[in-house]
C-alpha cells in the first residue's frame, strides 16, 4: 500500500532470474532498488531456508557433474581421440571458464564479423524473465505517479531518475563538447534542482524537454522518429518512461559506433587477448588440442597417400612437407567436413557456423559452374555471344539452387526442373536471335547430363570441384602476397562470387593462423618429426 513515505521493493526475490539474464534490467532506471516488497519466503523459517538452499546447491552441482561426465571425450564414441581421465569440476571452476571462453568467443566475433553489432535484449515472450520485468517496471512506474500525485508531491525519487539520465547523457559526449557538457551541467544542476523541489519551485516538465532536446542533438539519425515521438508526449511518467527507452537504445548505438570507430585498431590486441585466454583454458584442460591434434594428422597423412603436389603418383621415398602446405590443406578440410559425425578441431571451433556456410557455398557454386558448362559444352557457339544469355541461366539456376541445404530439399527434382526450365529458356532464346530451337534429342541430352550431376562422382562435377578447391588452395598461398590467383577455367560464369568466398575464406584462415600459431608451430613440428623419424633412421 501506497502511504506519505516512499514505498521501498527490493529486488532479492529477482536475483536468481537476474543472474541468468542480466538484460532483465534494462530499461529500468538503476535506483530500482529504492523500491520495498516484501519477500515470498519471509514466512519461512530460517532452518527450512537453509535446507532448501542446500538441495539446491546440491542439485546444480549433481547436474553440472552429469554434464561434464556426459561431455568428456571416450574412446567408445567414434573416431573420438583417447582423452584424459574425467575428473569432475567445482562449479565455480565451470563457471570462471565459461566466463573466460565467453569472453573470448565475444573478441573474435567483433574482429571476424564486419557486420556484427550490439542488439537490445529481447525476452522471449510468455518467459518468466519478460512477466517478472514487466511486473518489476509496473510497480516501479506506478509507485513514482503516487509520489508525484502526492500533496505536496515528493521529488526524492525524480532527482535520482534527473541524476540518472544527466550521467548517461554526459556519457554520450566526446573530449571535443565542451559546451555541451557545460549545458548540461548548468541545467541539470542537481543540488539546485534539489533546493528547488524542497520550496516547492521544481519543474520536471520544463527539464523534461530540455532532455529531450539534447537527446535530440546528440542520438544517431535513426533515433530522429523516437524522439519526434517524445516531444508529443505531455505527461511526465510516460515522458520518463520513454525517455529511458530511448537512452537505452542511445547507449546501443554508441556502443556500435565505438565498435566500428576501434575496430581497425584491435588486431593486436584481439590476437594476443584470444591466445592469452585460450592459453588458460588449455592449462586447466590438457586435452582441449585433441581434435586439432587429429585434424592436422589426417592431413598429413592425406599428403602423404596423395604426394606433396597432390598428385597420386607413388615414390619410393615419402615426399617431403612444410608445415605450411600441410597447414593449408588442412584449412581446405574444413570445407569438405562431415559435421554430423567427426568433432570440429577445438582452435577453429568458435568459427564453425562459419565454415560450414561457406562450404554450403562452395558446393552451390560447384553444381552452378557445372550446370552452366554443360550448357555452353552441349549447345555449341550459337549462345556463346549473347548478351546478357549467362546471367539469365545463372539466376534461373540459382533460384532453384536456394535452398540446397535444407532438410526439404531434394536435389533430384531440382536438377530435373532446371533441365526442364533451361530448355525452354535457351529455344526462345535462340528462336529470338534468328537459330534453330533446340532440337528433341538435343533437349533431351541436356536434361540427362544436368540430371547426372547429382552422382558425387559425376566427371564434370568432380572437375569444377577440383577446380574451385585448387582456386580457395592457391587464395591461402597467394594471401601474403596481396595479388589473387588465376581463374581456373570453366569457374568465369561465378567468378564473383568465388572471389568473395576466397576473399572471406582468407581472411578467417588468416586470422586464425595469428591467434594460434603457436599451438600449430609445436603440433606441426611433433607430427613431421615422428613421421620422418622411420625414413631418417633408415
Amino acid at each position: 500500500m501506497i502511504g506519505h513515505r516512499r514505498p521501498q521493493l527490493t529486488v532479492d526475490t529477482f536475483s536468481i532470474t537476474a543472474n541468468v539474464n542480466p538484460s532483465l534490467s534494462s530499461g529500468l532506471p538503476t535506483n530500482l532498488q529504492d523500491l520495498n516488497m516484501p519477500k515470498e519466503g519471509d514466512h519461512l523459517e530460517s532452518g527450512g531456508d537453509q535446507s532448501k538452499e542446500e538441495r539446491t546447491q546440491d542439485a546444480s552441482e549433481e547436474t553440472v557433474r552429469k554434464r561434464v561426465r556426459a561431455n568428456t571425450p571416450s574412446p567408445h564414441r567414434g573416431n573420438t581421440p583417447q582423452a584424459s581421465p574425467s575428473r569432475f569440476v567445482s562449479v565455480e571452476e565451470l563457471m570462471e571458464t565459461a566466463k573466460g571462453v565467453t569472453n573470448m568467443a565475444l573478441a573474435h566475433e567483433i574482429m571476424v564479423n564486419d557486420a556484427f553489432q550490439v542488439k537490445p535484449a529481447e525476452l522471449p515472450e510468455g518467459s518468466l524473465e519478460r512477466k517478472v520485468k514487466e511486473i518489476v517496471h509496473k510497480a516501479f512506474w506506478d509507485c513514482l505517479e503516487a509520489q508525484l500525485k502526492e500533496n505536496p508531491p515528493t521529488y526524492e525519487h525524480s532527482i535520482k531518475l534527473l541524476a540518472e539520465i544527466k550521467e548517461t547523457l554526459l556519457s554520450f559526449l566526446l573530449p571535443g563538447h565542451g559546451r555541451l557538457r557545460s549545458r548540461i551541467d548548468e541545467v541539470l544542476d542537481l543540488p539546485l534542482i534539489q533546493q528547488q523541489a524542497e520550496n516547492g519551485a521544481l519543474d520536471i516538465s520544463q527539464l523534461s524537454h530540455f532532455i529531450v532536446g539534447m537527446m535530440g542533438s546528440l542520438c544517431a539519425p535513426c533515433r530522429d522518429e523516437d524522439i519526434d515521438k517524445l516531444k508529443q508526449i505531455t505527461d511526465i511518467v510516460p515522458l520518463l518512461k520513454a525517455i529511458f527507452s530511448v537512452l537505452d537504445l542511445m547507449k546501443v548505438d554508441m556502443a556500435n559506433f565505438a565498435l566500428t570507430s576501434i575496430r581497425p585498431h584491435l588486431m593486436q590486441q584481439s590476437v594476443e587477448f584470444e591466445r592469452s585466454k585460450f592459453q588458460e583454458f588449455l592449462e586447466k584442460h590438457p586435452n582441449a588440442l585433441d581434435y586439432t591434434e587429429k585434424w592436422l594428422e589426417d592431413a598429413v597423412r592425406c599428403l602423404r597417400e596423395a604426394g606433396a603436389d597432390g598428385s597420386s603418383a607413388a615414390t619410393s621415398d615419402p615426399p617431403l612437407l612444410l608445415p605450411v602446405n600441410v597447414h593449408n590443406h588442412a584449412y581446405l578440410r574444413l570445407l569438405r567436413w562431415d559435421h554430423s559425425s567427426d568433432p570440429f578441431p577445438e582452435t577453429v571451433l568458435m568459427d564453425q557456423v562459419r565454415f560450414q556456410e561457406m562450404h554450403h557455398e562452395a558446393e552451390q557454386l560447384v553444381l552452378l559452374s557445372s550446370v552452366l558448362l554443360i550448357i555452353y559444352t552441349t549447345t555449341g557457339e550459337a549462345i556463346s555471344g549473347l548478351p546478357g544469355l549467362m546471367e539469365t541461366l545463372k539466376s534461373t539456376v540459382n533460384v532453384l539452387l536456394a535452398d540446397m541445404h535444407t532438410p526439404s530439399f531434394s536435389e533430384q527434382e531440382a536438377l530435373a526442373t532446371i533441365g526442364e526450365k533451361l530448355c525452354v529458356e535457351l529455344s526462345q532464346c535462340l528462336s529470338q536471335h534468328g537459330y534453330s530451337p533446340l532440337s528433341a534429342d538435343r533437349k533431351s541430352t541436356l536434361r540427362g547430363q544436368i540430371s547426372a550431376t547429382i552422382q558425387p562422382d559425376n566427371t564434370i562435377r568432380k572437375l569444377m570441384e577440383s577446380r574451385v578447391q585448387n582456386y580457395l588452395l592457391a587464395s591461402l598461398e597467394s594471401s601474403q602476397h596481396k595479388t589473387p590467383p588465376p581463374l581456373p577455367g570453366g569457374l568465369a560464369p561465378v567468378s564473383r562470387e568465388l572471389k568473395e568466398l576466397a576473399v572471406r575464406f582468407s581472411r578467417l584462415i588468416n586470422f586464425n593462423k595469428l591467434v594460434f600459431s603457436p599451438f600449430y608451430q609445436k603440433i606441426l613440428h611433433k607430427i613431421l618429426t615422428i613421421e620422418e623419424s622411420p625414413s631418417t633412421e633408415t
